[in-house]
């Protein structure tokens, strides 16, 4: 077992209890609505400093066009939360399930998009090959996880969602603007996990 890995999943554990912290559940702007379950994937890279794989949505997409997301996306009926994430992943980057390791679940939430969501945890090797689907992924990166869980790089934010003024989170690596859900999830595991406690 990987020392990342065996950090990572028991820091994971540990921190169980802190739940929703950091990220916004959207429960009472979809009262009435039939949500959908979704999963996506948190990749960490197995490095001497870690980072996360994201995607850019492209333009042409019917939700979310053009923003930057883990990949991931709706569960197929019998499907869990895990296979799910792994299934896109693989759909969407080309990774294989077979070399992600399950550090685990967080906490599902409600968007205000009508998705019950799940991020799922996991680790992959560094020297993983990534080949996009164009069909659903513009463009990929990895964003260094010292870099997105340092409270100090996530902006505050007002926007307008549905009509209302929400506040939101926006985190920048080299002109790669993370925000809404995705950088709700990053907010939400930079309460659960520090880096000082992952790397030596």
């Amino acid at each position: 077992m990987s020392r990342l890995f065996d950090r990572l999943q028991r820091r994971f554990a540990a921190t169980e209890h802190i739940g929703m912290e950091g990220i916004r559940d959207d429960s009472e702007f979809v009262v009435g609505q039939t949500l959908r379950d979704a999963a996506v994937l948190i990749a960490v890279t197995e490095r001497s400093e870690p980072g996360i794989l994201l995607t850019h949505r492209p333009d042409t997409m019917a939700s979310h066009p053009g923003q930057v997301a883990f990949p991931g996306g709706k569960l197929e009926p019998g499907e869990s939360a895990v296979q799910a994430a792994l299934r896109e992943a693989q759909e969407e980057l080309d990774i294989d399930p077979s070399r992600v390791r399950i550090a685990g679940e967080a906490n599902t939430f409600a968007t205000g998009s009508g998705f019950r969501l799940t991020p799922v945890l996991g680790v992959v090797p560094a020297d993983i090959a990534i080949r996009p689907d164009p069909r659903e992924v513009a463009d990929w990166f990895e964003a260094p996880l010292r870099h997105v869980l340092d409270q100090r790089n996530h902006k505050p934010k007002i926007g307008l969602f549905n009509g209302n003024e929400r506040p939101f989170i926006e985190i920048d690596w080299q002109g790669h603007r993370i925000w809404g859900i995705t950088a709700g999830i990053i907010a939400n595991l930079s309460h659960r996990l520090s880096i000082e406690e992952l790397v030596e």
